[in-house]
């Protein structure tokens, strides 16, 4: 399982690299053309890409990273390198998004603008193609690995795409004698690049806080009750390493058991989780009880 899961970390590589050479030629496309027709919102969107390109190489370095074995000082080996990626990845988002909102506002105040070339639309709905079929690859790609860092790639990609086709409609608006509106549309892109780049760093801090989903935990207490000779659960606690959970349960037996009987039901408890709930790693131990004690 281990080495499939290794696997799955080197296949979700294409993901990250595909979405790199996207936002590459996409940025320098949208940035080309939003200096030369003097459009803010394709600039900001130009922008916004050139982070994407920076998540997507920080999830590559994670997914590889990732990879890398046990040693010394990493008994549980190197999966939450990904997390410290997207981390990184959100400040250098959240800089960048902070700096187009500020250009934005500036632009403003400068008398005189005039509307954007139209030819900055089309470039913008051409890109929003783009990432919509980049989006269905990484997604397809992400549900085959269970790659929660390839999903979250997917959900930037699909974003993006969204983002585009605004720049593009606000731009057609400012032909209609509302230049501003091309002003505004730049604005809402450095917005959601800051709500972006929150939303990645909440869910890495979450994880590398060892946060983890209260009803994945209620699901699995609930699988563990089911297995015959459990009489209860003391506790039961749950982590992320990268994709890979680990559960951590206290477990209440018969104390008329012997200890072949006990190990028995742990095995199976850790059989159940591994194999049809895709948890990597189980850790039990058993408490015995008399029958006359409630738990």
């Amino acid at each position: 399982m281990e080495n499939q899961k290794y696997e799955d970390l080197k296949l979700g590589e294409r993901g990250a690299i595909i979405s790199i050479i996207a936002y590459v030629v996409l940025s320098i496309i949208k940035l080309g053309m939003g200096y030369s027709s003097d459009s803010a919102a394709l600039k900001a969107d130009g922008l916004n890409n050139t982070t994407d390109i920076i998540a997507s190489i920080a999830v590559l370095i994670g997914l590889k990273l990732s990879q890398r074995p046990p040693d010394e000082d990493h008994g549980y080996g190197h999966w939450k390198s990904e997390s410290i990626a997207s981390m990184i990845a959100s400040f250098i988002m959240l800089a960048v998004g902070i700096q187009v909102l500020i250009d934005a506002v500036t632009s403003v105040f400068q008398v005189g603008k005039e509307s954007p070339d139209i030819i900055a639309a089309y470039v913008g709905i051409f890109a929003a193609l783009s990432m919509f079929f980049v989006y269905r690859y990484n997604k397809k790609l992400a549900i085959k690995i269970n790659s929660k860092a390839v999903m979250a790639a997917a959900k930037d990609n699909i974003s993006d795409a969204w983002v585009s086709i605004g720049t593009a409609v606000g731009i057609f608006g400012s032909q209609l004698n509302m230049p501003w509106l091309d002003t505004v549309t730049a604005i809402i892109v450095g917005l959601l690049i800051c709500k972006t780049a929150w939303g990645i760093f909440t869910q890495a801090s979450h994880e590398l806080s060892d946060g983890f989903d209260e009803n994945k935990i209620q699901l699995y207490r609930d699988v563990i009750l089911k297995v015959n000779g459990v009489k209860g659960i003391k506790e039961i606690r749950g982590r992320n390493y990268g994709n890979n959970e680990v559960i951590d349960v206290v477990i209440v037996v018969n104390s008329t058991l012997d200890i072949r009987d006990a190990h028995e039901i742990a095995t199976h408890i850790e059989n159940v989780l591994i194999k049809d709930n895709g948890v990597y790693h189980v850790h039990i131990h058993v408490e015995p009880i008399s029958l006359s004690v409630s738990v």
